[in-house]
């Protein structure tokens, strides 16, 4: 291989090295088609990182991993990845969860530490240059955002205590968090209700109260396309 080829080769194999970092598993296939380059490409990439002291465990028929408990050094993050994390803060800053707002001011704050000086510098000039005009008081709703996210990750249930917004009752009820989506500015959480034995709706600003459970549920390979394919056709949101 040329010294030419080599230099374009470092971008792919740091990209690769970044991958393993934020996946639990990844494949030849997914490499080589991320990155444009054939399957024989990518083995010998992951090769190459295996020769340069990463290590990296293969896992017959399902691909490639880091062992765990390797840490490998902070990211560089470039001027355009920095900025573009501290214009989601903004973002972030107007929502109504505040363990969402509080959570990414800790990672930003992160962010900032592995930067150059002089991106710091510029970094805190974007920041206080970008405004977001909406939730201009800055009010929060919600405070489990983030407690939901681990239980969903986790297959954990979560009971919780539910204000019901179309029926003005209280409910307690044990759920399996299946995903997220906003809309109008609250979050809302689909759920499988054990007491319904279906899928819900609740929004996070109507619960009341939240309690991760110290058990794990089993996965229901839950889609959220075609959980929002089939509400369609029924032209109405499930009730909660």
């Amino acid at each position: 291989m040329d010294e030419k080829s080599e230099i374009s080769r470092l971008p792919r194999l740091t990209s690769i090295l970044t991958l393993l970092q934020s996946k639990r598993i990844i494949t030849a296939t997914e490499i080589a088609e991320k990155f444009k380059v054939s399957k024989r490409t990518a083995y010998r990439d992951i090769k190459a990182l295996e020769q340069a002291g990463v290590p990296i465990y293969t896992e017959e028929g399902k691909g490639y991993s880091l062992i765990e408990g390797y840490a490998l050094p902070p990211i560089m993050f470039t001027e355009q990845e920095a900025y573009a994390l501290i214009t989601a803060e903004k973002l972030i800053s107007r929502n109504k969860d505040g363990s969402l707002i509080d959570s990414h001011k800790n990672a930003i704050a992160k962010v900032k530490a592995v930067l150059k000086y002089s991106s710091k510098d510029k970094a805190n000039l974007l920041s206080e240059r970008i405004a977001i005009l909406k939730n201009f008081k800055k009010e929060t709703t919600s405070s489990c955002l983030s407690e939901v996210q681990l239980a969903m990750t986790n297959l954990q249930p979560i009971k919780i205590k539910y204000h019901a917004l179309g029926r003005d009752e209280i409910t307690q009820r044990i759920i399996e968090p299946q995903a997220l989506y906003q809309t109008q500015e609250n979050w809302i959480l689909i759920a499988w209700c054990r007491l319904r034995s279906d899928y819900r709706e609740f929004r996070l600003d109507r619960i009341l109260f939240l309690e991760r459970i110290r058990e794990s549920f089993k996965d229901r390979n839950f889609d959220l396309m075609n959980y929002f394919m089939s509400v369609a056709k029924k032209n109405s949101k499930p009730l909660t």
